[in-house]
């Protein structure tokens, strides 16, 4: 599954800090939905999201935040390797295609 011709994201430009924490929810979500990976380790991005129900140990969003982000780095790490670079080749990869303006039917034409 790992194409080497497949275009990827320009090298050039740095991705924004909302882009890149949308990319690394994605890799965390298609990592809990691949059979590749133990069932056990699923349980900590999992148990770091229930501990948000869970009455706070700290007051403040801070522990809530620093025990999800603890949670699902250690998932991401404790994941076979190939695997986690299989999906994030997947996510960096670039739709091919061309934009182009639809027309829209609901305008009068004068």
């Amino acid at each position: 599954m790992s194409d080497k011709s497949r275009p990827r994201l320009p090298s050039g430009k740095k991705p924004g800090v909302i882009n890149e924490l949308t990319t690394y929810i994605k890799l965390v979500a298609r990592l809990l939905g691949d059979r590749r990976v133990n069932i056990l380790l699923k349980l900590l991005p999992i148990g770091s999201l229930l501990y948000l129900f869970i009455p706070d140990l700290a007051p403040g969003p801070i522990d809530d935040a620093l025990l999800i982000w603890l949670g699902t780095t250690l998932f991401v790490e404790l994941c076979p390797e190939a695997v986690v670079q299989e999906h994030r080749e997947a996510l960096a990869s670039v739709v091919e295609g061309e934009w182009r303006e639809i027309e829209d039917d609901t305008r009068t034409s004068e």
